[in-house]
């Protein structure tokens, strides 16, 4: 009953975001992603998306759902596939080492897994993700349910992310990684546009939205004048660490990269910094599904500008 007065309470304060809730049933899998994403922005913002001249970063990220079908980008979201492109395009030192993976739960061999592990499906943002920081503690059968049900989960028609459509699901289990903040691992999310970082966010905490803290900060360590309105920001700006430097310039070469081979004109890249080491995180083509919550709301076109669709208009 508390998920459903939530949801309840929801819809009272905006009535529109029942459509939210009945794309979440399926019943609109048999719409084209233009339609869907259309009702799925005028549910959210109560505004007609611009797909003809879109200005906004979010209106933008939209229209790369739907106009940007490059085979490749199925490769980049796949979080077992992506390591070949790290691999290839920056070094195997990179990677969080892979114990290994399995198409099914039930494969899983528990007993022959370390004491801490980290097990996630490659196709989604959290559904199935099982952090173990002590084996001895773990319900393997409950661990088995909840892959078994992120495996289970369409995460492209939720919001119509175009480059997950076909990636092929399994499972991964990944070293577990510590970096010494205690609140997990702190992710360097840099926001890349025509080939160059231009700014990161810096996140820490996301297991818990309450407790998390997100902010956006230029790549001199200053906090850019603006924030997410979902979270709540830093209390006190990060250190930056010692490996911040490698972590452009790795940044960079990914980026750079997607402009040359697929003309991408938008990317961000996620990396951890680990004993003063740089980590791939993963590639990211749409965060936060293009509904970033910028406050002053003036800078979600103002970061617009910089994604230069005319990289990919030409080839519609």
């Amino acid at each position: 009953m508390g998920k459903l007065h939530k949801i309840i309470s929801r819809i009272k304060k905006n009535p529109r975001s029942i459509l939210l809730y009945i794309n979440a049933t399926g019943c609109l899998n048999f719409l084209s992603d233009k339609s869907v994403l259309k009702m799925i922005w005028w549910a959210k913002t109560g505004e007609k998306l611009n797909l003809e001249n879109p200005g906004t970063f979010n209106e933008k990220l939209q229209w790369l759902k739907i106009y940007n079908h490059n085979p490749l980008l199925a490769e980049l979201v796949d979080k077992y596939k992506v390591r070949g492109y790290i691999k290839e395009t920056l070094d195997e030192s990179y990677l969080i080492p892979l114990i290994d993976s399995w198409e099914k739960p039930e494969e899983i061999d528990f007993s022959k897994l370390p004491d801490q592990f980290v097990l996630k499906c490659n196709h989604n943002a959290a559904i199935g993700l099982c952090i173990c920081r002590d084996k001895a503690t773990l319900n393997a059968e409950s661990v088995r349910r909840e892959l078994k049900k992120g495996l289970g989960n369409n995460f492209y028609f939720s919001s119509r992310e175009w480059a997950y459509k076909n990636v092929k699901r399994r499972i991964i289990c990944e070293k577990y990684m510590e970096d010494g903040t205690g609140k997990g691992l702190r992710d360097y999310k840099f926001f890349c546009f025509g080939g160059v970082a231009k700014f990161v966010y810096i996140s820490e905490g996301l297991e818990n939205h309450d407790t998390a803290s997100i902010s956006f900060y230029d790549l001199e360590g200053e906090e850019m004048p603006f924030h997410r309105s979902d979270y709540k920001q830093f209390a006190k700006k990060p250190e930056l660490p010692v490996n911040f430097t490698e972590m452009i310039d790795a940044a960079n070469t990914l980026a750079r990269s997607l402009v040359n081979r697929i003309s991408l004109p938008f990317v961000r890249i996620d990396l951890y910094s680990i004993d003063g080491k740089t980590y791939f995180s993963e590639i990211t083509c749409y965060p936060n599904s293009g509904y970033i919550p910028f406050t002053p709301e003036e800078w979600d076109r103002k970061i617009g500008e910089w994604i230069d669709l005319s990289l990919l208009k030409g080839k519609q």
